[in-house]
C-alpha cells in the first residue's frame, strides 16, 4: 500500500539553527524554491480545481450564449432527454435548494471566508495527504466558479435540469457537481484513514 503522505524536505540547520547556506543570496534563492515546493506539494488540488473552475464558466457561457435568461419550463429550453433532462438557463441567489435567496452576496462572502479557513486548518483536514487533494480540489474549483457568478451577475448560474417522475430536481451546475462530488469523496477518503493512536498517558 503506498503512503499517500506529503513528507517535508529536510534540512540540515547551520550552527544558529538557520538552513545551512552560503550567503544571503543564496538563502533568498532558498526561500523562494522552498515557497514554490510548498505550493507544488498542493498540486493535485490547483490542478483539479482549475480543471472544474474551467468546466464550470465555459459551460455557464455556452449556456447564456445559447439560451435567454428564465428559459426554465418555456420553449426556449433546450429538451435533451424528454421528461428526464432538459438544459435551461435561469439564476440562483440562494444556496442550495433556493436557500437564503436574495443573500447572494452574503454567500459570496461566507464562501470566501469558508476558503480561507479551509486553507488556515489545511494539516488538520488532511490536504497534506495526496489522496485527499483532488476532493479538496472539486470542491475548491466548485466554490470559486460560484463565487464569480455572484459576484459579476448577482446570482449562480444554473441549467442543469432532471426530472425523476413526478419529482423535480433542484436545477444545478457543473460547479454544484464538483462541490458535492468533492464533498463525498472527502467523507470517504476520512472514513478509511486509521485511527490516531492514543496518547501515551
Amino acid at each position: 500500500m503506498s503512503d499517500f503522505r506529503l513528507k517535508p524536505e529536510s534540512q540540515t540547520p547551520g550552527p544558529t539553527g538557520e538552513p545551512a547556506s552560503g550567503d544571503s543570496g543564496q538563502s533568498k534563492s532558498g526561500h523562494q524554491r522552498s515557497k514554490i515546493q510548498r505550493i507544488w506539494a498542493y498540486r493535485h488540488l490547483w490542478i483539479v480545481g482549475v480543471l472544474v473552475f474551467a468546466a464550470d464558466q465555459i459551460t455557464k457561457q455556452m449556456i447564456a450564449d445559447r439560451l435567454p435568461f428564465g428559459s426554465y419550463g418555456t420553449f426556449a429550453q433546450i429538451e435533451v432527454i424528454p421528461g428526464f433532462f432538459n438544459l435551461v438557463h435561469v439564476g440562483n441567489t440562494g444556496a442550495a435548494w433556493s436557500m437564503f435567496t436574495g443573500q447572494s452576496l452574503w454567500l459570496a462572502v461566507l464562501a470566501i471566508v469558508t476558503l480561507g479557513a479551509m486553507f488556515w486548518w489545511r494539516h488538520t483536514l488532511g490536504l497534506q495527504y495526496r489522496a485527499a487533494q483532488p476532493a479538496f480540489g472539486l470542491l475548491v474549483g466548485g466554490v470559486v466558479g460560484n463565487i464569480v457568478d455572484r459576484l459579476a451577475h448577482g446570482h449562480v448560474i444554473d441549467f442543469l435540469d432532471f426530472h425523476f417522475g413526478g419529482y423535480v430536481f433542484p436545477t444545478f451546475n457543473v460547479a454544484d457537481s464538483g462541490i458535492c462530488v468533492g464533498v463525498f469523496w472527502y467523507i470517504l477518503w476520512s472514513l478509511r484513514q486509521p485511527a490516531e493512536p492514543a496518547a501515551a498517558k
